[in-house]
């Protein structure tokens, strides 16, 4: 996804699995759980607990499954959620639709205080919920603060947007008659957020959502429950202190059960859902089958193509940074690099030496820059892709292992030798792997970034003026961010962040991204005492 500031450097890195069945709960006791440890107070501090409800809808409950969250790093257990049943999750949509009654008639402006307030109330924890990030998902510390505090920016942008949203005032082709434009939320939100940011992604879609005069329901990640219930218990304080309804911003931890009924029900206007494509297309038939709207935001193999002229003062740490930042474990993670021929061998040399620099240990360790993966499955499916890569013919130039330390490590890696359309390449693998290929001329190299299924993020490195136009033209890069001189990752906020083809095609946060969580209505009205009808038509 995204990240704030491309220099953060990784401090810390933790991630969490959650384990289902009953009898892991019932082992995971109050002695060994982080949450009673002195070291992880800051769990504490935001009302977390050995047990926690994981539903919100006003109050607070949760009789389903009890499900634990586990530190990778070292497998140790974190606390305990109690999941939504179906029953819970009506509750919660009916609650929410009457909060919608009161929520709708608070005017824009006034709206956009109470996310302000969101804003300041994230502020005062950005810290201990940055902690929570690095905790539970495997965010580094500085990046699970820069998670919050994106949050903190996206609010403080819908402020703004609060005073600014409507539409056009149209010029009528008939006397007397004004034609205008007006834009009404869509009522009932559901966000289903992903693993590797469970804050930011939640906050694009709420902050807007909210002053666009829409109530929320969330459904988090199952394996980053903690995170979901510590934001909602901060929202839901800063809705207390308004007199607010809380179902304004519900919350219903769960599985797929949740998420299918969350798609499938009528109820919900509009349906944001992060995740991989696979889930995705599933989620978006079954919206698209109730002629529901949806956002999604899904995978992204995305490519750095860097050319003869290119800095490779610029590349060297961009693709670094791109590739193994979050261990591989962002939408935006820089997963094909495009060498021109003429720079291929000396920038392959420079990355590994780099590769082999990343300093890989403890998470709590501020020099670390390297953590584990976030589950068992995902080293796993490292394990494939390296097996997979090795049968089609690809070299290993660093990197290709499990490490032997406790925890989901595993060893950053570089691949050569592959063709572009190597089914390998063709396949983002949630992991750091990087794939360099070797290219000729830019149509070759152009041709190559857009042959991929998926079209987030896309990156050139080079000098050319010409060139650079040519790849953000239409014959260039068919992504949804077109990046130059900076690695696919870390956009801003202030611009539409979203991708296209098999990435989904919605867009998030910036520019006009409002108009997704809103429906649009074309108004005329007749102030005069005839009845002109429009292209001239006489009916007398």
């Amino acid at each position: 996804m995204r990240v704030r500031v491309l220099t953060q450097r990784v401090a810390r890195l933790f991630a969490v699995r959650i384990k289902l069945s009953p009898s892991v709960g019932a082992a995971a006791n109050m002695s060994t759980l982080l949450v009673n440890r002195p070291q992880y107070s800051c769990l504490r501090e935001l009302g977390l607990s050995e047990d926690n409800d994981g539903v919100y809808n006003g109050s607070w409950g949760g009789q389903g499954q009890v499900v634990t969250s586990y530190c990778p790093a070292n497998n140790e257990p974190i606390a305990r959620v109690r999941q939504a049943t179906m029953a819970e999750y009506e509750e919660t949509v009916q609650k929410a639709q009457d909060a919608w009654k009161v929520w709708a008639d608070v005017p824009a402006p006034k709206r956009g205080e109470v996310v302000r307030q969101i804003g300041d109330a994230l502020r005062g924890k950005i810290k201990a919920l940055g902690s929570l990030v690095s905790l539970e998902m495997g965010k580094i510390y500085v990046e699970g603060v820069g998670e919050v505090q994106e949050y903190v920016d996206v609010c403080d942008y819908a402020v703004g947007l609060s005073r600014m949203i409507g539409g056009p005032i149209l010029p009528s082709e008939r006397p007397g008659h004004a034609l205008i434009e007006q834009w009404n939320p869509v009522g009932l939100v559901g966000i289903i957020t992903a693993f590797n940011f469970p804050v930011a992604v939640y906050g694009w879609n709420n902050a807007i959502a909210l002053i666009c005069g829409n109530v929320c329901l969330w459904k988090g990640a199952p394996t980053t429950p903690l995170t979901s219930v510590a934001v909602t218990r901060i929202v839901a304080e800063v809705l207390e202190r308004n007199h607010l309804p809380g179902a304004i911003c519900s919350m219903t931890c769960g599985g797929a059960d949740i998420g299918t009924a969350m798609a499938k029900d009528e109820r919900v206007g509009l349906l944001s859902f992060t995740g991989s494509t696979q889930v995705g297309k599933q989620v978006a038939m079954m919206v698209q089958e109730r002629f529901g709207r949806q956002l999604l935001e899904l995978g992204g193999n995305n490519a750095i193509i860097v050319f003869e002229d290119a800095d490779l003062n610029l590349v060297v740490p961009s693709a670094v940074f791109a590739s193994v930042g979050t261990a591989g474990q962002r939408c935006t993670t820089t997963r094909r690099l495009m060498l021109h021929e003429s720079v291929h061998d000396d920038v392959v040399e420079r990355i590994a030496k780099a590769y082999k620099q990343i300093r890989i240990g403890d998470p709590w360790e501020p020099s670390t820059l390297y953590g584990p993966l976030h589950t068992k499955q995902a080293v796993q499916q490292y394990l494939a892709a390296i097996e997979q890569v090795k049968q089609q013919g690809g070299t290993l130039v660093c990197g290709g292992k499990i490490m032997d330390r406790p925890g989901n490590y595993v060893e950053p890696t570089i691949i050569t030798g592959l063709p572009h359309d190597a089914p390998i390449v063709h396949t983002e693998t949630f992991v750091p792997i990087l794939y360099v290929l070797k290219f000729k001329t830019e149509d070759e190299a152009f041709a190559w970034n857009n042959e991929v299924k998926q079209g987030l993020s896309s990156s050139i490195f080079t000098k050319d003026m010409g060139r650079v136009f040519r790849w953000l033209g239409p014959k260039g890069s068919d992504c949804g961010i077109v990046n130059v001189n900076i690695p696919t990752s870390g956009a801003e906020i202030g611009g539409a962040f979203g991708g296209e083809k098999h990435t989904g095609g919605g867009r998030e946060s910036g520019s006009d991204s409002w108009k997704q969580y809103m429906r649009r209505s074309t108004c005329t009205i007749n102030y005069s005492k005839d009845l002109p009808l429009a292209q001239g038509i006489k009916f007398e």
